[in-house]
């Protein structure tokens, strides 16, 4: 499963869009699975991995605030500009872009030959940071009545974070072996398997919107495949001229791949039904990232030689 990772992450979304029953009878074991991964990630990484170095938390505190704040910010003020910001797609892509990190972050910085540990602290932080840095964009979104509903969420995954974080040092304390480097590709199955069966449940939209709505649903991935190609290729742009290859694959990784679905338990049923479909199409690009990454890091790069 570690070998085939990136195609066992290509099932999980062929299932979730070809068997809508099965798609909506998972969707339950979302959260379970996603407190798995976090513990997989820490068990392969350290606990410790989670939180910057001294010498790193600037750095990654700055792309933190940049990414979730001053980004869909800026955003979500042309939209504004331009009369678009109530419509669900708009509403969609600036939550998507304040959004922090998805927690199988980790996962996908392996199968991506990114730094793991760099991916992972980048989830803790921006997670932490969310109640801070979706207050202001919140304030500019017309949807949503109740803001403290988003902090609590990002404060419940706070603590999947520590409880994952927690039963990763009593493994780790208990089977010593765990932190040896032949475990790895053992964890990294794990995850990959882990992360094929959540995607199952977050795409439980997409299937019915195929057959009842099809417009609608092509229009949703083209803004959510043109909003990732946005966030992936500016990160890369900007992440490898500054720092360490893995690293900048583990920031653009972080950048492209956001935890939109934290912020629909805030907004209006009427808000949070059309954004479904969006939610659905943006996991396809996301989950696609280890095969489309390399493609795209790599023209980039020679894009930059060649000017």
């Amino acid at each position: 499963m570690a070998a085939q990772g990136r195609w066992l992450l290509i099932g999980g979304l062929a299932a979730g869009i070809l068997l809508p029953d099965l798609a909506a009878w998972m969707a339950p074991a979302i959260v379970p699975f996603l407190a798995v991964m976090l513990c997989i990630a820490a068990l392969r990484e350290g606990p410790r991995a989670a939180l910057p170095g001294r010498a790193d938390a600037p750095r990654a505190l700055a792309v933190a605030l940049v990414l979730q704040c001053a980004l869909p910010l800026s955003v979500g003020a042309a939209l504004w500009a331009a009369g678009l910001l109530s419509a669900p797609l708009a509403t969609g892509a600036v939550l998507a872009l304040a959004a922090a990190p998805i927690t199988g972050t980790p996962g996908l910085a392996v199968m991506s030959g990114a730094d793991a540990g760099a991916a992972l602290r980048q989830l803790t932080l921006g997670t932490a940071l969310l109640p801070l840095t979706a207050a202001p964009v919140f304030a500019l979104l017309p949807v949503f009545p109740d803001p403290w509903a988003v902090a609590a969420g990002a404060l419940r995954l706070l603590a999947i974070v520590a409880l994952a974080a927690g039963i990763a040092v009593a493994l780790r304390a208990r089977f010593p072996a765990l932190k040896r480097p032949e475990a790895r590709p053992s964890l990294d199955g794990i995850m990959a398997l882990a992360m094929a069966i959540v995607v199952i449940g977050l795409m439980s939209a997409v299937g019915p919107a195929a057959t009842e709505t099809p417009g609608r649903l092509l229009l949703a991935f083209a803004v959510a495949a043109g909003l990732y190609l946005v966030q992936t290729l500016g990160a890369w742009h900007v992440a490898r001229a500054a720092i360490p290859r893995p690293e900048a694959l583990a920031v653009t990784i972080a950048a492209g791949n956001r935890n939109l679905a934290l912020f629909l338990a805030a907004v209006p049923a009427e808000t949070a039904a059309p954004l479904m479909v969006f939610v659905g199409c943006y996991q396809i690009p996301m989950y696609l990232t280890p095969l489309l990454l390399p493609k795209l890091t790599s023209r980039s790069s020679a894009r930059g030689r060649g000017a």
